[in-house]
């Protein structure tokens, strides 16, 4: 870290004169998403990233920059599910929309198998994958980079950009590279060094667009260099584009989860919060004054009543055998009732037995610090106290 901190203090301290013929060049650089197309809407207000957002803010500001490139450095595409594939298609659109110049892409399946979509949309991919490029070049004014994944292969007379997803405790002295983007997940508040190579790191689930502003002295060489996160919080206005992309994808997702493939499991062992009533009305009475008894409402409100991955925390009993499936289907089960803190309570009824008590354990499955990060036990309990 000292490193990068001298690195960035020495371009403060070169002379005025010494950028009066260097050329400027940013790296606009993100990674890591991993299928993250937007911030969960719990928590709107501290909460960044979202494609739309990112698309909206380049629009907006890239000329400021002056000479930019635009790279991602890879793990930002969907899982090989079928929603997975879903989000890479929409991330795979809203990159070619933004003009992204390079994306890499690993051989993990369902990376490869994007190739042809990379390439439908006019998008250049970089990795060792069937149809993927070594490296791609590009210009900015006389500027020439060589953009590439394959760490053996930087390009003499040009400025050489690396993506990777191998995290900086692999990378070893980087030979022949200006610039590291890593898409290892892991988090640098500044660039660190690797011989004379800068190293970045993409924020994960694109929380933040990377600004990395390079000096270059006559020679195209790095001379000096200024770097920033920029958050994309609910500041940023959307690009309408996008937004459309992901809304088509809510569509695509709701017809995955059809009440027809429900699993026919027999007596459920939850009953739902109005059998409960009949003998904790007091406490019911409670838990309908809180935002538990309303969580599905807002998933309606946001247009993802059916996202299996927004559901599950606004439900009861999802993925469980004779939990909440649908909202047509198992309505009795919508929002965050009794049963999704203190378990199935069909045993209890019967014969009266202990339910689980509501521990922090239980909150933090669905109050994350990255769905929630103002959770606090403590002060969230007095809220829901009934």
């Amino acid at each position: 870290m000292l490193r990068a901190i001298l690195c960035a203090v020495s371009v403060f301290l070169l002379p005025a004169a010494a950028f009066a013929d260097n050329s400027v060049l940013t790296i606009l650089y993100t990674g890591a998403m991993r299928g993250e197309l937007e911030p969960c809407g719990c928590s709107p207000e501290n909460l960044s990233g979202g494609l739309a957002r990112l698309s909206g803010f380049i629009k907006a500001n890239g000329e400021k920059f002056g000479p930019y490139v635009l790279v991602d450095a890879g793990n930002s595409l969907g899982d090989d599910s079928r929603q997975g594939r879903l989000k890479s298609d929409v991330v795979v659109r809203s990159f070619s929309l933004m003009k992204y110049d390079a994306a890499a892409l690993s051989k993990d399946k369902s990376h490869a198998d994007s190739v042809k979509s990379f390439k439908k949309y006019g998008l250049k991919p970089v990795g060792d994958v069937p149809g993927g490029k070594r490296s791609v070049r590009v210009k900015r004014g006389k500027l020439a980079l060589n953009i590439g994944a394959d760490s053996a292969a930087p390009l003499k007379g040009m400025l050489n950009v690396l993506l990777t997803e191998r995290p900086t405790s692999e990378l070893g002295q980087v030979e022949g590279w200006d610039v590291v983007v890593t898409s290892s997940g892991e988090v640098l508040d500044e660039p660190i060094t690797s011989g004379r190579a800068l190293v970045v790191s993409g924020y994960p689930r694109g929380q933040k667009l990377g600004v990395l502003t390079l000096s270059l002295d006559e020679n195209g060489r790095i001379s000096g260099f200024s770097h920033q996160w920029q958050a994309l919080g609910n500041d940023i206005k959307e690009d309408p584009k996008v937004r459309g992309i992901i809304s088509e994808y809510d569509g695509k997702v709701a017809e995955l989860v059809r009440d027809e493939d429900m699993p026919q499991t027999g007596l459920s062992p939850f009953l739902g919060a109005e059998s409960c009533q009949e003998c904790h009305r007091a406490h019911h009475e409670g838990w309908k004054s809180t935002r538990h008894s309303a969580a599905f409402g807002t998933l309606e409100k946001a247009g993802k009543p059916r996202d299996p991955e927004c559901v599950r925390c606004h439900s009861t009993g999802y993925g469980e055998d004779g939990g909440f499936y649908s909202i047509s289907a198992t309505p009795e089960l919508a929002g965050v009732q009794c049963e999704a803190c203190h378990g199935p309570g069909r045993e209890h009824a019967r014969d009266f037995r202990p339910m689980q008590p509501a521990g922090e354990s239980v909150c933090v499955k669905c109050h994350t610090a990255e769905r929630s990060p103002n959770f606090e036990f403590n002060r969230y309990i007095e809220g829901i106290g009934h």
